[in-house]
C-alpha cells in the first residue's frame, strides 16, 4: 500500500545481465510458466483455449524488461517440451517465437506507460494476437482467422486481468539488486 492507502503498483524494473535478480525473476517467471500449463492442461483441450504458457512472459515483460521477458518467453516453451512433452515437438518454434514477442511487446508498451493498465495490457495481448493470427487470416481467410481468436479469447481475458492483478501484487521500487561478477 502506498501512503494515501491505494494499492501499489508494480512499475517496470529492467534488470541488467550483471544484476542476480534477472536471473531469479527469470527463474522464477520460467517456473510459473512451467506450473501454470501443467494445471491447465489437467482440464481436457484447455491450453489451447487459455494459453497458460504465455501468462508470465507477459508479466515478465512489463515488470522487468525485454531482457527478462526475452529470455523467459525462450525458455518457457522449450522447459514445457523438455519436461512434460507440451508443447508437441510441431509446435514448439511457433510457440516459443509467440511467447518472446508477447513479452518484447510488453516490455515496450512498459516503456510507453510505466503503470499496468487493463487498457494497455488489453492492447498489448490484441496486438499480440492480431501479429499471431495474421498468418491464419492470409491462409485460411476471416472465418480461421475470427475462429481462433474466439477459441484463444477467454486465454486473452485471462492474461489481462491476470496478468494485471499479479502486477499490483508485486512490490514496488527500485530497491538495489546484487551484481554477479
Amino acid at each position: 500500500m502506498t501512503r494515501t492507502g491505494a494499492p501499489s503498483v508494480a512499475l517496470p524494473q529492467p534488470l541488467g545481465l550483471t544484476d542476480a535478480r534477472f536471473y531469479l525473476a527469470t527463474l522464477a517467471l520460467v517456473l510459473g510458466n512451467l506450473l501454470l500449463p501443467v494445471l491447465v492442461h489437467r482440464i481436457p483441450d484447455a491450453g489451447r483455449t487459455l494459453l497458460p504458457i504465455f501468462f508470465f512472459t507477459l508479466v515478465a515483460g512489463w515488470r522487468y524488461g525485454a531482457k527478462v521477458a526475452l529470455l523467459t518467453g525462450l525458455l518457457s516453451p522449450l522447459a514445457n517440451h523438455l519436461l512434460t512433452g507440451m508443447p508437441p515437438a510441431g509446435l514448439l518454434q511457433e510457440l516459443t517465437l509467440q511467447s518472446a514477442l508477447l513479452g518484447l511487446l510488453a516490455a515496450l508498451a512498459a516503456t510507453r506507460g510505466r503503470r499496468p493498465t487493463l487498457a494497455l495490457l488489453g492492447l498489448v495481448v490484441l496486438l499480440h494476437q492480431a501479429l499471431v493470427l495474421f498468418p491464419s487470416f492470409l491462409l485460411g481467410g476471416a472465418q480461421a482467422g475470427l475462429g481462433l481468436f474466439r477459441l484463444h479469447l477467454p486465454g486473452l481475458v485471462l492474461q489481462v486481468f491476470g496478468g494485471w492483478g499479479l502486477l499490483r501484487l508485486l512490490p514496488t521500487g527500485a530497491e538495489g539488486g546484487t551484481r554477479v561478477g
